[in-house]
């Protein structure tokens, strides 16, 4: 009996260390739940601002804007170069045209003859693109007539020109009314009237460059009479 009562408060201390550390085990964690709170903070950071009503204060938070990265696609062409305004037909050419150049006249009158070479020269501007003004000067000379005498010839005039402007051949028609002066002058003058008229064509070399041939028809009015004469001409053209 006395071995008893020795037995029983010592089965009792044991039972209630047993069911003491049973519930140490059984009791959750909270190292998990705080690795876990670090690594959401990490992942996902939260600013926030603070905004006030009256005289409460309520955190307002905001997550970041959320960054998209797009696959490069293949680079774009470089725009082509913008075509010159040289081009054909109706285009938006050069409008003066600057003519330097020989002539060939061949002068007929009643009281001499001659075959006169000399310079020509013309400048045209086009209101349009094959309508033009034109101004021309030309000079010729000839051999030795009437004792030791040299024909010496000056005609100038402006007019119309109608052109067909295409990207090489540039066929043209001109009449260009003026004045004409003549030596050796006779009892009448030396000055007269002049009246042209002919045409031609240019080939264009380079955009500011073109050749020229062109061929008129040469109306005078000297020494109180009409003269037939002709005019061949061979140019270069300057655009600008």
């Amino acid at each position: 009996m006395k071995r008893l009562f020795v037995l029983a408060p010592l089965t009792l201390a044991l039972a209630t260390a047993g069911v003491s550390r049973a519930q140490e085990n059984n009791a959750p964690s909270s190292q998990p739940d705080a690795s876990v709170a670090v690594n959401l903070a990490e992942a996902y950071p939260v600013t926030h601002s603070w905004q006030f009503s009256g005289a409460f204060a309520s955190p307002n938070y905001t997550l970041p804007p959320a960054t998209i990265t797009e696959a490069a696609g293949p680079a774009e062409p470089l725009p082509a170069a913008p075509k010159p305004k040289f081009i054909t037909g109706g285009r938006d050419d050069f409008r003066w045209q600057l003519a330097l150049g020989v002539t060939l006249l061949r002068f007929r009158s009643p009281y001499y003859y001659a075959t006169a070479v000399g310079t020509n020269s013309a400048v045209t501007y086009f209101t349009n693109e094959w309508f033009g003004v034109e101004g021309s000067i030309n000079t010729a000379f000839a051999p030795t007539i009437y004792l030791n005498e040299h024909v010496k010839y000056f005609s100038y005039g402006g007019g119309p020109k109608i052109s067909r402007r295409n990207r090489k051949w540039e066929p043209w028609a001109h009449t260009l009314v003026g004045g004409a002066h003549i030596l050796p002058k006779t009892a009448t003058g030396k000055n007269g009237f002049a009246l042209q008229v002919g045409g031609g064509a240019d080939y264009r070399i380079y955009p500011h460059l073109s050749a020229r041939i062109g061929a008129d028809w040469v109306k005078t009015r000297l020494f109180g009479q009409w003269q037939n004469n002709a005019q061949a001409n061979a140019d270069i053209v300057l655009h600008f």
